[in-house]
């Protein structure tokens, strides 16, 4: 298959004017033809939602990008809303790739379920398509920022690297995501390695204080975690420790990886007791 007859599916959750977006649709275009559906809003945290409220409309959007228009859908909807709508009707053929990013902060962790960039990924994913979610590690304050002072240079080169490889080679069967971390301090040369999603809390939620309770009172959010607690095999160790690109294989399998035949034995022994101890006395 030649370069111009690939069709990706580009997406985020920071919006359609994100640079990070912009700088994944350029890398991309290298390997075939990139169609941007990205939100019309910022949609940081969505996870994979798919709320009722928002009414799906879509515009048109000519932007300029290092002297380039790029013609782009905008979306009111979440990630994975904008990720379904290009699949079914912005693209004109089922995508052979999704991307979602390259979004303004890492997903580690067991903050990987909220992330709207994974969401994305995991709705590309449920409809049969390799997906790419791919993030890079930014100071906390340009999170829900478009900053230019963020150098996505070497994240460029990763996006590339991972689509092309998900491009051109079949993952094993349990494998529908794969989720890249990128160190803020990355180049190209870089070395990445296969992690597992951390079990220890990254982003830790917090609340300002109020008076009264009709007050808003916006959740807040802190970095925190204890070094010496990480699995050396975690997202969080790569990247905060080792320093190296995170490759985390995500699986769209939710079920616990346990032996289903012992779980069913312990529930219904736990049931049959349980009901004794309701029974009249």
């Amino acid at each position: 298959m030649n370069n111009s007859d690939i069709q990706i599916l580009l997406s985020n959750d920071d919006g359609i004017r994100s640079p990070g977006l912009w700088a994944a649709a350029e890398a991309l275009s290298c390997l075939g033809f990139v169609t941007v559906a990205a939100p019309r809003d910022q949609w940081s945290g969505a996870g994979r939602s798919h709320p009722n409220h928002t009414d799906g409309s879509i515009e048109l959007v000519t932007l300029n990008i290092h002297g380039k228009e790029w013609t782009a859908y905008a979306v009111n909807g979440t990630p994975a809303q904008n990720v379904a709508h290009g699949v079914l009707e912005i693209c004109p053929r089922k995508p052979d790739l999704v991307v979602s990013g390259i979004n303004y902060g890492e997903n580690v962790g067991s903050g990987t379920a909220i992330s709207g960039t994974v969401g994305a990924a995991l709705e590309g994913a449920a409809f049969g398509i390799p997906s790419l979610a791919i993030s890079l590690q930014t100071p906390e304050s340009y999170n829900h920022s478009y900053s230019l002072d963020i150098d996505f240079s070497s994240a460029r080169h990763f996006v590339t690297l991972f689509a092309r490889l998900l491009l051109n080679h079949q993952l094993p069967k349990d494998v529908n995501v794969l989720k890249v971390d990128i160190p803020d301090n990355a180049t190209p040369a870089t070395p990445w390695r296969v992690t597992r999603v951390g079990m220890n809390s990254y982003y830790h939620v917090s609340l300002p204080k109020r008076e009264r309770w009709e007050d808003p009172n916006p959740m807040l959010y802190t970095i925190q975690y204890e070094e010496e607690a990480l699995d050396p095999q975690s997202d969080v160790h790569a990247l905060r420790v080792e320093r190296v690109v995170s490759v985390t294989p995500i699986s769209l399998d939710m079920t616990s990886r346990v032996r289903l035949t012992d779980l069913d034995s312990l529930l219904r022994a736990s049931t049959a007791t349980d009901l004794k101890d309701c029974g009249p006395e």
